[in-house]
């Protein structure tokens, strides 16, 4: 069994999470944004705004200032490049993979919340008015056909309505799909053959087993090495069938076993379209969001970048470590700092809440200051904001809002 040191294996996970190249010196075309679709497979998206929505995050991270609007188009307009459904989460997700996704849709009576079941299983007769008018209006919000009714309030999440809980049951099983996003970034519904590529509408439903081979196969060229645990995560797969599909890749020579220095786990190396090439160095600059495919699978970024992660959003204020939406920096191959930021678009101001020097990085504290300095300034820019000011909080200093 081949074996890889622990800087072979993440130099191999950042090369195949697009991070071995410099970022362009030209403005981003659709191009760049397509070979990170086809590298990455998913951006996943989440409510949370607090400086960029998280699926517009990662083409930042690995491209720099780009146009927003390509994201858009990629999702929103023909040729359609994504589509919206359940991946590692919420996610848009490359479109090609849509008949691989059948199968989840297929499993909605026992895979989906149980909001959405119980609606379905209560009151079909609204499910099948809601898909109606669908059919009649859509693209539609829910707030556009919702009755008046009572909605329950005592949850502190998501208190839906039940034509809201239809619609979400109808996305679930693949009878709707998203068309795209208001300025509230609500959901507008449609039926898939009105929104979807014609040859992905028509393309044939891959067997259960097929299904997993297809998304694991993805799963193991963006990350380029990891666990069973880390290629069921991306997709969010079971395990047993994750397991039979790691059987088949290996079989079939895109997959070859590895033993990793440091992390005690049966490992998978991928070695389909010739991508096992070990860099000799990675010269990487970026900050990642919390919802970033890199970081994807918790116990995978402390065995590889001995990065000990968590999203700290719902925890109270007082037990908060790093603070409330925290970004790692990643300099070189390693993991250097980790800040809070907070985008106050009506002040045109990047704030920085907090910023911490990462411990058992390489790189010396000034370093690491000036050069996430530079990519704060960078983000600045792409956001549109003016100015950063920073707080004294954390042990790496920043403040008092001037270059280290």
């Amino acid at each position: 069994m081949r074996r890889l040191t622990a800087g072979q294996a993440r130099r191999l996970a950042l090369a195949a999470q697009g991070f071995d190249r410099p970022r362009p010196d030209r403005p981003v075309t659709m191009r760049d944004v397509q070979r990170q679709i086809e590298r990455l497979a998913q951006f996943q998206i989440d409510t949370i705004n607090v400086v960029a929505r998280a699926h517009q995050f990662p083409l930042f991270s690995r491209l720099g200032p780009y146009d927003v609007e390509l994201l858009t188009r990629a999702s929103s307009t023909a040729p359609r490049r994504l589509f919206e459904y359940w991946g590692h989460a919420a996610s848009l997700v490359d479109v090609t993979l849509q008949p691989a996704l059948r199968f989840r849709m297929a499993r909605a009576a026992d895979e989906a919340w149980g909001g959405m079941r119980r609606v379905q299983a209560e009151d079909p007769e609204l499910v099948s008015w809601v898909l109606g008018q669908v059919v009649e209006r859509g693209p539609v919000t829910a707030r556009q056909i919702e009755h008046d009714e009572h909605r329950e309030r005592s949850h502190w999440g998501w208190n839906w309505s039940r034509t809201k809980a239809a619609l979400e049951w109808l996305f679930w099983s693949g009878q709707v799909t998203a068309a795209s996003r208001n300025q509230s970034f609500e959901r507008r519904y449609d039926l898939p053959e009105r929104v979807l590529p014609r040859a992905v509408v028509d393309a044939p439903t891959p067997s259960d087993e097929q299904a997993h081979v297809v998304l694991v196969r993805r799963a193991a060229r963006a990350l380029g090495v990891g666990s069973e645990k880390c290629l069921a995560d991306y997709f969010r797969l079971g395990r047993a069938e994750t397991r039979a599909a790691i059987t088949q890749l290996t079989e079939s020579g895109e997959l070859e076993e590895v033993a990793v220095e440091g992390w005690p786990v049966r490992t998978w190396l991928w070695t389909g379209d010739g991508q096992s090439r070990i860099p000799r160095r990675i010269q990487a600059r970026a900050l990642i969001s919390p919802f970033d495919s890199l970081v994807f699978e918790r116990s995978r970024a402390l065995a590889l970048f001995n990065l000990d992660y968590r999203i700290e959003i719902y925890v109270p204020q007082a037990r908060r470590r790093h603070g409330y939406y925290v970004y790692p920096f990643l300099l070189g191959e390693e993991f250097a700092a980790r800040v809070d930021l907070k985008a106050d678009r009506a002040r045109g101001v990047l704030q920085v809440k907090a910023a911490w020097y990462e411990p058992g990085t390489s790189h010396e504290a000034g370093h690491v200051a000036r050069e996430l300095w530079q990519e704060l300034e960078q983000l600045a820019g792409w956001l549109g904001l003016a100015r950063i000011e920073t707080e004294p909080r954390g042990d790496l200093p920043l403040w008092p809002g001037r270059k280290p």
